[in-house]
């Protein structure tokens, strides 16, 4: 009857979504992954270009637009995991005399950052994945990483200046920590640390 057949012609459309979805998914994932590879071969081949000059120096070309090319590339400096040091130091350097913008643009961008890669690993599916190829491994991470002390571990691993916050929180996403949890240690530890960065970096790098 009319029924049976809305009812049928509801879950072809259902299906047919899922398989966009799908396909979606892997595309984005390919976009990612083909342009990560090619920042690792640009970087194996000028390993200059994620340095303090590098940055500086490139930001400069944009004479009229300085400012919001410096905060494009902020935002978007997270989904390929480079650190946030150099772009915090360059931005003291091009904006000596705006160092709370700075300070609010590098805290900004590391938030956005955050949040995207939390929901970006889980949309891609790679919490599935591990789930189902290590059960034992990724139930004992998640029971660390549920518990109110994520929050001290999460800005703990922030505030470390040798490792890019935005892989604790891709793991965050992948192993589905709370994402208030992430979001208060990513915040307590970033600010701190970009604080010093944006504050006295400038001031040691051109003494060195």
């Amino acid at each position: 009857d009319a029924q049976e057949s809305r009812g049928l012609g509801d879950v072809y459309k259902r299906q047919i979504l899922l398989h966009m979805l799908k396909k979606g998914k892997t595309l984005i994932y390919l976009i990612w992954i083909t342009l990560l590879i090619g920042l690792v071969v640009a970087y194996l081949l000028n390993p200059e270009i994620v340095t303090t000059e590098y940055l500086v120096a490139f930001i400069q070309k944009f004479q009229g637009e300085m400012l919001l090319i410096y905060t494009i590339l902020t935002l978007l400096r997270g989904f390929f995991l480079i650190p946030s040091t150099p772009f915090v130091i360059a931005g003291g350097l091009l904006f000596p005399d705006q160092l709370l913008l700075v300070l609010f643009i590098s805290i900004a961008g590391v938030l956005f950052s955050a949040t995207s890669l939390y929901y970006f690993s889980d949309m891609l599916g790679f919490s599935s994945y591990l789930e189902q190829k290590f059960p034992h491994k990724i139930s004992k991470l998640k029971k660390k990483l549920e518990s109110p002390k994520s929050t001290l571990f999460v800005a703990g691993w922030s505030i470390f200046p040798f490792v890019p916050t935005d892989i604790i929180c891709y793991v965050t996403g992948i192993l589905k920590t709370p994402f208030k949890n992430v979001l208060y240690g990513v915040f307590i530890g970033e600010i701190i640390l970009c604080s010093l960065y944006v504050y006295f970096g400038a001031a040691i790098f051109n003494y060195l």
